[in-house]
């Protein structure tokens, strides 16, 4: 079992569950502290390496996951470690494909969709989620 984040970490959301899950911009620094373990970069093209465990989902900035049943999957991979480990998903800017991600993730943990968006933008940042598609993906991924 590795040692989560710390809840008062930078852009360290907590879900309903207790969940720890960082969120984060790839155009700022690596926060201080442990490194995550297992991070989803949400890109429009191959993430640059990482000393850690990571997954790519092609996801065009301020557009949609290329692949919806990818990200379902890697989201509910991120889900699951998130009790346990130090997962973190991360864009380019950490907003808006950060954001909805993040959304999603809420949604898995028993968010009900409508209330996602408001949830992550109380309890990571108040722009997260940038477009109506964005939002209403975060709608639809409860279906």
């Amino acid at each position: 079992m590795t040692e989560t984040w710390d809840p008062a970490g930078e852009g360290v959301m907590r879900l309903p569950s207790a969940r720890l899950v960082r969120g984060r911009g790839l155009r700022r620094r690596l926060p201080a502290g442990p490194e995550p373990t297992f991070t989803i970069h949400l890109l429009g093209g191959p993430p640059p390496p990482v000393g850690w465990e990571s997954q790519w989902l092609r996801w065009p900035d301020f557009r949609l996951p290329a692949d919806r049943e990818a990200a379902r999957s890697a989201l509910g991979e991120a889900w699951n470690r998130a009790p346990d480990e130090r997962v973190e998903v991360v864009c380019g800017g950490g907003r808006g494909r950060t954001g909805t991600a993040l959304a999603c993730l809420a949604v898995l943990d028993g968010v009900p969709a409508p209330d996602a968006v408001s949830y992550v933008r109380r309890h990571y940042h108040p722009k997260a989620v940038e477009t109506p598609w964005q939002r209403r993906y975060v709608v639809r991924f409860a279906g």
